[in-house]
Order: C-alpha cells, then sequence, then structure tokens
C-alpha cells in the first residue's frame, strides 16, 4: 500500500469537458475540497474517493450530481487498482456542452485520476504507507495558532478541536513518526506541551 506527502494534479479533456484530478493525503483532503470548491466556482461537480485506514480500510465516494456509478466508484477503483491508502482524489469538472453519457464519464474520470497518480509515480511521490494514531493536544488559546501552523506544516490530520475555558483540546492523526516530530517542536521551538 502506498501514500502520497503532497497534492498532485492530473487532468483530461474529453468533448470539450475538462476534468481535473487532484491527489491529496487524507489529512488535507478536506481543506483541499473546500479550497477547491472557491477557487473553481464555475466548476459544475466535485467528484471524490477517499480510503483511509483506522482497524479497517474505510472507503467513501461521491458522484456529486453525475449519473450514478458514473464517477465517484470508477474513481474509488482507481484507488484501490494502485493499493492507495490514506489518500484523497477530488476531480473538478467543467462541462463542455456535449453529454458524454454514463460510459464516457467513467472513462473520463478514471482517466483523469490515472494522470494525477501518473504524476505522483514519475516524480517518486508515493511512499510505502505507515500506519498512523490518533492522539490528544491541550493548547493554551495564546499558542493555539502556532500549533495549528504546525499541524497543517506537517499534515497532522485535525479530527475535532474543542474550546474549553482555559486551552484547545485537540484530536489529531499522525503516523509516529510526524506524531514525535510535532511534539518535539512543540518542546523546543514554541516552548509548551
Amino acid at each position: 500500500m502506498f501514500q502520497v506527502r503532497q497534492i498532485y494534479q492530473g487532468e483530461f479533456e474529453e468533448k470539450g469537458s475538462k476534468f481535473l484530478s487532484f491527489l491529496v493525503p487524507f489529512g488535507l483532503f478536506a481543506s483541499t475540497l473546500k479550497d477547491l470548491k472557491q477557487s473553481h466556482p464555475k466548476a459544475v461537480h466535485f467528484v471524490y474517493a477517499t480510503r483511509e485506514k483506522k482497524l479497517q480500510i474505510l472507503e467513501s465516494f461521491s458522484d456529486d450530481g453525475e449519473p450514478k456509478g458514473s464517477s465517484g466508484v470508477p474513481t474509488l477503483n482507481v484507488l484501490r487498482g494502485e493499493a492507495l491508502i490514506g489518500i484523497g482524489l477530488i476531480t473538478v469538472r467543467y462541462f463542455g456542452g456535449t453529454l458524454l453519457g454514463v460510459g464516457g464519464l467513467v472513462r473520463a474520470y478514471t482517466r483523469s485520476a490515472q494522470n494525477a497518480i501518473e504524476k505522483a509515480k514519475i516524480t517518486d511521490g508515493l511512499f510505502p504507507y505507515e500506519e498512523e494514531e490518533e492522539f490528544c493536544f491541550k493548547v493554551s488559546y495564546a499558542l493555539f495558532e502556532k500549533a495549528k501552523y504546525w499541524i497543517e506544516k506537517l499534515q497532522i490530520a485535525l479530527i475535532h478541536q474543542e474550546f474549553e475555558i482555559q486551552e484547545v483540546v485537540l484530536s489529531l492523526r499522525a503516523t509516529k513518526q510526524k506524531k514525535e516530530e510535532f511534539l518535539q517542536i512543540c518542546r523546543l521551538k514554541l516552548g509548551f506541551y
């Protein structure tokens, strides 16, 4: 099984429709989807598929208004076929004026997803999957933004945040290595833990 450290983009055009695919680490999936919706306001569909592992492999997908089975499942099948995990793949579609039919949509979404994965492969962006663990972290309000900066920089998944009277309790998920790196930064650079 493999995963990626950064975002890779692929694209495909079919009968005037443009498909932009973004392969993202799972920890960046939600924010990337939100950003793409803001930066592509004229796009008609934001199809996605995800694969992550907790105790078992969890998968999700969305056709986002495309005909059932024409986009989300084919995208998920590409992720499965490439043995990718801890991954999200989002495809932004701009409609070109010609209906592609279910078969044409399956081919277009599949090809666009494959192109994003190919970009990751040719730049050695895929690496063996590392198990992640969940952990809690408490931070004062004064240091909350600094902690959030490092969470994003290290691509640690922010699962939940709870604002209490004196502090913020963060539920995070990361590989053991990223968790240790984050905790070391908190101790040495930020002076807290």
